[in-house]
């Protein structure tokens, strides 16, 4: 293989393999006002707070910090983690298929993903393509979370190959700035038929 080349190429899971949403749930729990549920989402249940779930905070203790802050809110609050699985969309057309060619061109695949390790496993088995990488890392199992370097070098220890062999794959352009920083070479993730001509830039022989 060439120097430089690719070797490994890890995956974000939410936003570029799977879709994930909590509008899907707020929406519904605001009867269609969209204003109400994004405010909801930019004021008490944010992406910080779900962020900390994610760092290993158990659900249960994150759900009664947010009652006792915002106690009116109480119900909606709960339906955050009591109707996650909802907020589940579905595979995000294209990627399972590049992440399918990726393996069968004899590169190393893994997963890196800000995801809490209690909801994690509660849609696990609604997506096989997960069975292609060969390991996934998730933040809630190891106590932080992208872009933090401690979360990436725990994968790159694990993986045993150089940040210089490895693409990294994010929808957040944070998280791509923290592989970066760390000699990976990244992808922002817009679409698959984008990921597909970023990666054959990066020299992987990827269909066009």
């Amino acid at each position: 293989m060439p120097a430089g080349s690719v070797e490994g190429v890890i995956f974000d899971l939410g936003g570029v393999l799977i879709d994930w949403d909590p509008m899907r749930v707020y929406r519904d729990v605001f009867r269609g006002d969209e204003a109400r549920a994004a405010d909801f989402l930019a004021r008490i249940c944010t992406q910080d707070w779900n962020e900390l779930q994610d760092a290993g905070r158990g659900l249960d203790e994150a759900t009664r910090e947010r009652i006792v802050l915002f106690p009116e809110f109480e119900a909606e609050i709960r339906a955050y983690y009591g109707r996650w699985v909802e907020m589940i969309g579905g595979p995000i057309p294209g990627t399972a298929g590049i992440l399918r060619e990726l393996k069968s061109l004899g590169l190393r695949v893994f997963a890196l993903s800000n995801w809490s390790g209690e909801t994690f496993p509660k849609v696990r088995h609604e997506f096989p393509e997960l069975d292609l990488f060969e390991e996934i890392f998730l933040s809630g199992d190891h106590g932080c979370t992208k872009p933090d370097a401690k979360f990436y070098r725990i994968a790159l220890g694990r993986i045993g190959l150089e940040a210089g062999k490895l693409a990294f794959i994010d929808d957040n352009v944070r998280n791509i700035e923290g592989a970066r920083r760390l000699g990976m070479k990244t992808a922002v993730f817009t679409t698959a038929e984008a990921l597909r001509a970023d990666l054959r830039a990066l020299g992987i022989a990827l269909a066009p």
